[in-house]
């Protein structure tokens, strides 16, 4: 398995999307964490300069202008994200399982009043879901699937978000009554598990392999090389 960061390189990590250059927004190491599985489990393989760049800036733009302003910082960065990333690949597809980075809700700030209600479960799980919804929003493939499995586990995470429409609390309210979570426990659980199927339901796309499909009919060893210079295939064009 890919080694994991340790718990003072998560803090260095913290610190350092932290320092991000202003005027960028970035994320933070908890929606970050949430932000990488959503990339994970998309039916293709993003390539990172396709996803790095949401993680440091909500508007996507360009990593160029990091590298001039402090090259060992964003080197840094890069490196600690793209570890992280691995090891909950390796998680997710060796073990089907992966600890998910969540709010200490005993560190938390008091609710505000003016906050959506929410239980202490979805309190908790709230950044990471949040993050993993911002990877949808940037690659619309997992979104568009019209696989009612996907749909199903795509709820069980956004179930953590406040809703925001009658249909997202009918959501909701559906997967209270049906799914209970008793505890954080049990959130965790079932989140991770989610996470776990979509990556197993979009599996096969991810990893699937155009067949090459030729223009004509296979050309032999033996036969004039379709090149017109009068050689057989074998002596010409298809020399090993």
């Amino acid at each position: 398995m890919k080694q994991d960061l340790t718990d003072a390189e998560f803090d260095e990590l913290d610190s350092l999307l932290q320092a991000t250059p202003e005027p960028r927004e970035q994320l933070d190491v908890l929606m970050l964490d949430g932000y990488l599985v959503g990339v994970l489990v998309q039916p293709r393989i993003v390539p990172t300069e396709e996803w790095l760049p949401w993680i440091l800036d909500v508007e996507g733009r360009s990593l160029a202008a990091y590298v001039d302003a402090d090259a060992a910082w964003l080197a840094r960065t890069r490196t600690l994200i793209e570890r992280r990333l691995q090891a909950l690949n390796a998680a997710i597809s060796e073990d089907g399982w992966f600890d998910p980075l969540i709010v200490d809700t005993d560190r938390a700030p008091p609710v505000s009043e003016y906050e959506p209600v929410q239980s202490p479960v979805s309190r908790a799980l709230l950044p990471w879901a949040a993050g993993f919804h911002w990877a949808q929003e940037q690659f619309h493939e997992l979104g568009d699937s019209e696989d009612e499995a996907v749909a199903n586990a795509l709820a069980r995470i956004y179930r953590h978000l406040p809703a925001e429409t009658d249909e997202d609390r009918e959501v909701v309210a559906v997967l209270d009554r049906e799914h209970p979570l008793a505890s954080l426990e049990d959130g965790i659980e079932d989140l991770v598990l989610a996470a776990v199927d979509l990556w197993d339901l979009t599996h096969r796309q991810r990893f699937h392999v155009e067949t090459i499909q030729r223009d004509g009919p296979k050309v032999g060893r033996n036969d004039p090389c379709p090149c017109g210079s009068g050689k057989k295939f074998k002596q010409c064009h298809g020399k090993t």
